[in-house]
C-alpha cells in the first residue's frame, strides 16, 4: 500500500499556524548570548542550542565559536561535526560518518563528509519567534544496496524557535526540501523543555511528509558543565519493518557528546 501522504501546502500551513499561535504569546524570543571581551571557558551561561535530535534549531554558534559533536549509533557507528562560527548569526560545519568503528566489527565503512550551513536572519522579539535558514547535508543509515541513505538528508530547510510562556519551555518548527528532484516538502514539530540548566528534555516529530516514513524522536540532555553536554536518546519510536537492505526502520537508541566553545 502506498503511504499515506500529507499535501506539501498543509505541512507549510500547519507551520505558518504554529508561528502565529506562538506569536500570542507575551514572552519574547530567546536572544543570542552577547560575546563579551572578557567572556571565557568559566562563564556560567549555558552555550546555545543549535540541534535537538536530529532536528534544527535558531540557535547558533557565537562568532569565533566552535563546536564538536560525536553521535554513536547502531552497530558501532559513529557520526561526527564541526561547527564554527564564523560570522555573526552564521554557522558554516562539516560532518563524516563511519559504520561499525566501534565494536568487534571487522568491515569499517566510512561514508563522504557532508557540510551544513546555518544563517541566523531574525532574531524574534516579542510579535515574531526568531528564524533561521540553512542546508544539512547529512543523512542516516547508509544504504548500500540504493547507495544512498536510507534517512534522507534534511536538505534546505527553514525554522523557527520560541518560547511557549514558560521559562524554558520552546518549540522549533521547521519545513525543508531534501530532493529538489522531487521537491517533496516535509515538516518537523520539535519541543524543548529545559530543566533548570542542568537537563533538558528533547521530543520531536520529524521528516512528517506521510505516516510511514515519519519518526518521533525522545530523548534526554545533560548539562555536565556550561560548555559539554551529553544526549540519550531513542529515535524511530514505534516505527516497525525493514528497509530494502534489511536495516530495521527503528526504534534506534544513540547517545550524542557535544563540546561548544569561542576562540
Amino acid at each position: 500500500m502506498k503511504p499515506r501522504s500529507f499535501p506539501a501546502a498543509a505541512v507549510l500551513l500547519a507551520g505558518l499556524a504554529a508561528s502565529v499561535f506562538a506569536a500570542s504569546g507575551t514572552v519574547a524570543s530567546p536572544k543570542i548570548r552577547a560575546k563579551r571581551a572578557e567572556s571565557s571557558a568559566s562563564d556560567s551561561a549555558l552555550q546555545p542550542d543549535t540541534e535537538i535530535i536530529d532536528a534544527p534549531t535558531t540557535g547558533v554558534l557565537d562568532y569565533r565559536g566552535y563546536a564538536s559533536r560525536s553521535r554513536f549509533y547502531s552497530q558501532g557507528g559513529v557520526l561526527e561535526y564541526l561547527t564554527f562560527g564564523v560570522y555573526p548569526g552564521v554557522d558554516l560545519g562539516a560532518s563524516a560518518a563511519g559504520d561499525g568503528i566501534i565494536g568487534n566489527e571487522t568491515n569499517v565503512r566510512m561514508r563522504a563528509p557532508t557540510a551544513q550551513v546555518k544563517y541566523r536572519f531574525y532574531e524574534g522579539d516579542q510579535e515574531l519567534p526568531s528564524l533561521a535558514m540553512g542546508f544539512d547535508g547529512q543523512g542516516y543509515l547508509y544504504n548500500t544496496v540504493s547507495k544512498r541513505f536510507n534517512q534522507r538528508q534534511r536538505g534546505f530547510y527553514m525554522v523557527a524557535t520560541r518560547e511557549l510562556g514558560v521559562p524554558g519551555f520552546q518549540f522549533h518548527p521547521s519545513f525543508n526540501i531534501s530532493d529538489f528532484d522531487s521537491n517533496a516538502v516535509f515538516g518537523c514539530l520539535p519541543l524543548t523543555l529545559n530543566i533548570r540548566d542542568k537537563a533538558e528534555l528533547l521530543v520531536e516529530w520529524d521528516n512528517i511528509n506521510n505516516i510511514v516514513d515519519s519518526r518521533l524522536n525522545a530523548g534526554l540532555r545533560a548539562f555536565l558543565t556550561p560548555n559539554f553536554h551529553v544526549d540519550f536518546a531513542v529515535r524511530a519510536i514505534g516505527a516497525a519493518g525493514h528497509y530494502s537492505d534489511g536495516a530495521p526502520r527503528g526504534p534506534e537508541r544513540i547517545v550524542q557528546l557535544k563540546y561548544s566553545n569561542s576562540f
